[in-house]
């Protein structure tokens, strides 16, 4: 099998792009920059993940990297915006460009991962572009099956290490609305068993599928349980969504901005399934936040000085 891997040197790409080299499939890593995938080799036979150059914004570089694929996988996504890097360029307009040119290039399968909450009519911008290229995909590609994560962790995420690293220098951290938004994380080793489930079983095609953990937290609940694992006791200072928004404003402003107005407007809903098709229908038991965290968060356990680096 010849996969096609858009996003595959991003949190959840690298742990795809090992499961499908394990299974023995020519792997086309398709990424912005494939000098900083390079790592992405090693997880395969001699040749057997190859780096391409390849965006879902630019049509020629991207039907490049299908061409001649059996099965193509796009775990694109961004969480803020960035010059040309917008919401609807990457989330609908890229996942359509990638449906259409996988269904012309006679792709037999395409799993598009989106998100928990996608919604056109979603007041958030990132929930409301999901949304629409969910539908762009459906049109383009009506065998795709959709996978919609809950928060994902494991050891390189953006959540749990960036309020662990807070959590190392500052003496507070804030609970946004009062901290009563309630997620589902879902384990990143479980995404991308999903991904592998779908694409062995034909069944799944033209299907969505919602992807969370066992356990639904408030995120004051989150924080709690990071403190409580790295050992450390900080105040947790609710913070009104009002002043959230107006924070924001200014945080957005700096090149890699920690918050931004959408992703206050994203914290306004609960982020949990729906009661519809999960990890459960691809028989997959889904593994517990308790049970993962220990093995990458002891880098800042209270005592620690010299924190590592994640390792790829």
């Amino acid at each position: 099998m010849r996969a096609t891997v858009f996003g595959a040197s991003g949190f959840i790409g690298r742990h795809v792009v090992r499961r499908l080299a394990a299974e023995g499939a020519q792997v086309v890593a398709a990424v912005r920059h494939p000098d900083q995938a390079l790592f992405l080799k090693p997880m395969g036979n001699v040749g057997q993940v190859t780096p391409v150059r390849a965006s879902v914004t630019d049509e020629r570089t991207a039907e490049a990297a299908i061409a001649g694929s059996d099965v193509v996988v796009n775990l694109v996504g961004i969480l803020y915006e960035h010059g040309t890097q917008t919401f609807d360029a990457v989330h609908r307009a890229g996942a359509e460009r990638v449906a259409r040119l996988a269904a012309a290039a006679g792709a037999a399968r395409l799993v598009h991962v989106s998100a928990i909450g996608a919604d056109p009519a979603a007041a958030a911008r990132y929930a409301q572009s999901k949304g629409r290229g969910e539908e762009a995909v459906r049109q383009a590609f009506a065998g795709a099956t959709i996978l919609r994560p809950s928060i994902v962790f494991g050891p390189e995420d953006d959540f749990f290490n960036r309020f662990a690293a807070m959590a190392r220098i500052s003496p507070a951290l804030p609970l946004i609305g009062g901290g009563a938004t309630r997620f589902q994380p879902v384990y990143v080793g479980d995404v991308a068993e999903a991904v592998m489930r779908v694409l062995a079983d034909p069944a799944t095609a033209g299907r969505t599928y919602e992807l969370a953990g066992p356990t639904v937290y408030s995120f004051a609940d989150l924080m709690r349980l990071l403190l409580a694992e790295i050992g450390r006791r900080r105040l947790l200072v609710p913070m009104p969504f009002g002043v959230a928004r107006f924070k924001a404003w200014f945080l957005e402003k700096l090149p890699v901005p920690p918050l931004t107005r959408d992703q206050v407007l994203l914290l306004e809903r609960d982020n949990v399934a729906g009661g519809g098709p999960g990890l459960a229908d691809l028989g997959i038991t889904p593994t517990a936040v308790e049970a993962v965290l220990p093995t990458y968060l002891d880098r800042y356990r209270k005592g620690n000085l010299f924190p590592q680096r994640n390792y790829r």
